[in-house]
Order: C-alpha cells, then sequence, then structure tokens
C-alpha cells in the first residue's frame, strides 16, 4: 500500500475510535464506517481533514456532515435491528449531498434511495458511488419534500437537512415500523427528531440531541448559488 493509503487508513481507524468513545456504540455502523472512504466524496484540497470529527464544504453552501452525525443517525435508524448486513429492504435519503451518507446506508439496505435538490451535487454523487462500485444506491435529481415521487414505500428514511417542522407528508411513505431521522428547527436551534411509524395512524415521536443542518428547502436548483 502507497503511502496516501496507509495515512487514509490509520486516520479512519483514529476516527472509528473516536466514535466509540463518543458513544456510537453498535459495531454494525462503525464497521461501515470504517469501510467508506470519507475522502472519495471531497475534494482533494480537503482531504488531509476527511476523517476530522466536523463538516466540511461541498460547494454550493451546502457541507457533508461530521462522521459522528452520520453514525448517530444511522445508529437511529437501525437500532431496533439486531442483525448484521442488510436489515431493510429500502432506505430512502433527502438531502443525499455528495452520496457519503448514502454509501453508509448502502451497508444496511438492500436498494437505497436517494434525494438531491442540487443537481451538480447529483452528477459528483453519482461518480463517488461509481468509484466506489456501490450498485444499490439511486440518485435522484428532485424536491426532497416529494420525497421519491411515487407512491413507495421505505423501511427508513434520513433526512440531512432541516425543516422548521417535520414533513408529516413524508411519514406516508414509511412502511409500519419504520423510522424517519430528520433534523428540526431553526438556523441556530434544531433537535434530531426520531419519528417511529408505529400503526397505519400512530408514530411515536422522540427528540435528542442539539444538531445543525443546512435548511431544507422546497424545489430543485442547477446549482445556482443566491
Amino acid at each position: 500500500m502507497n503511502n496516501t493509503g496507509f495515512t487514509f487508513s490509520r486516520v479512519r481507524d483514529q476516527m472509528i475510535q473516536l466514535l466509540l468513545e463518543m458513544g456510537i456504540k453498535d459495531f454494525r455502523v462503525l464497521d461501515a464506517m470504517s469501510q467508506v472512504p470519507r475522502h472519495i466524496f471531497l475534494d482533494r484540497a480537503l482531504w488531509s481533514r476527511a476523517y476530522e470529527n466536523r463538516a466540511l464544504t461541498i460547494g454550493y453552501k451546502q457541507t457533508i456532515s461530521q462522521p459522528y452525525i452520520v453514525a448517530k443517525m444511522t445508529q437511529y435508524l437501525i437500532s431496533h435491528t439486531s442483525k448484521r448486513g442488510k436489515v431493510f429492504d429500502r432506505i430512502l435519503e433527502i438531502g443525499s449531498g455528495c452520496g457519503y451518507q448514502s454509501a453508509v446506508l448502502s451497508y444496511f439496505a438492500k436498494e437505497v434511495f436517494a434525494v438531491e435538490r442540487i443537481k451538480p451535487l447529483v452528477i459528483k454523487s453519482r461518480e463517488n458511488l461509481r468509484e466506489l462500485k456501490l450498485r444499490n444506491i439511486s440518485v435522484k435529481h428532485a424536491d426532497g419534500y416529494e420525497g421519491w415521487g411515487v407512491s413507495e414505500k421505505f423501511d427508513g428514511i434520513i433526512c440531512a437537512a432541516a425543516p422548521k417542522e417535520y414533513p408529516e407528508d413524508l411519514l406516508e411513505f414509511l412502511e409500519v415500523g419504520g423510522k424517519l431521522v430528520i433534523p428540526v428547527g431553526f438556523e441556530n436551534k434544531q433537535k434530531l427528531f426520531v419519528i417511529t411509524k408505529a400503526s397505519k395512524a400512530e408514530y411515536k415521536e422522540e427528540i435528542y440531541e442539539d444538531v445543525a443542518f443546512v435548511p431544507m428547502l422546497s424545489g430543485t436548483s442547477n446549482g445556482e448559488i443566491k
């Protein structure tokens, strides 16, 4: 292995150790995070910082979430399962950005459906995922508020952008027993919500830690920065 590969392997191991110390206890999440090379999803100029526990820019006023948040949201999503491998048939991700969270989720679902409203990020994420040969992920340029845009049901939904209130329409896309993991609130005051669909008409809402995400916007963009 060349020096660059060795360096990435070492700092990725350090990232996993930090996640463990920060409370990520599900070995399945830690294993998935250890398999996904985060630097691939960043511009080369940021590779030296790729495994730091911080959000980093991916352009278009968007960021790749810090590893802890990716791990924590994934842990919440799968917490009611115990098996190894692909514990879900279908997962929906909203606000998929550069594709990093999608790559992590691909270890837990037979199919991952990712929605991103900014077209250049859709193109970039497809390139990133193709490079990693992850073939169970579909990325769509669309409005996240509309979900996948068809009457499909999902075993879980992760949203990587924060609406002011969680969109109840998204709950309609959940299978019974499925979870929506979503940040909710204003720019300087957000909480992480986990909503479980207990039955066709009953939902359980849990509110967890403070988080900081970009706002969830409606519509689509070709990459214009306003």
